[in-house]
């Protein structure tokens, strides 16, 4: 067996370098602008989070400065959202990822949520088709009195 010269042993290995280029990419914080044009929100939508809790930055001195943890966050918040979730339920899915269950409960809870989403918009589907249907029937009424008339 040879013996590593004194570079060879200097010299970093490719597992070393991995385990420094992912320590560097957990290690990588963003900036509110950075944050803010990444998911396409102004600074105060950020800032809103902030205030509610949803999101906690660190900050130095007046700096915030946006960890993994947070950047995760807001694009749950915003996908939440989008699927139409009011903020307090999308609080209550976020923290479910701090308790021991994690991952598990939260599935769990939003499954529950996404089946009264879908419930109350095929509610409104059918509301909307009953409305359409209406105004259809309205409208082809009018259009026999307008007929009638000229």
């Amino acid at each position: 067996m040879t013996t590593p010269t004194r570079e060879q042993e200097r010299a970093p290995s490719a597992r070393d370098g991995a385990a420094q280029r992912e320590r560097t990419s957990s290690d990588r914080t963003w900036t509110i602008r950075e944050i803010a044009d990444e998911f396409g929100v102004t600074h105060r939508t950020v800032r809103h989070y902030e205030d509610l809790g949803l999101i906690s930055p660190e900050r130095r001195g007046t700096t915030r400065v946006y960890h993994r943890r947070d950047r995760t966050r807001l694009n749950l918040i915003l996908r939440g959202k989008r699927l139409g979730f009011p903020l307090e339920e999308i609080r209550t899915i976020i923290d479910l990822y701090d308790r021991p269950r994690g991952k598990a409960s939260q599935l769990e809870y939003v499954l529950g949520q996404i089946d009264e989403r879908r419930e109350d918009l095929e509610q409104r589907r059918r509301d909307i088709e009953d409305a359409l249907s209406e105004l259809g029937e309205f409208e082809r009424r009018c259009r026999e009195d307008l007929d009638r008339l000229g």
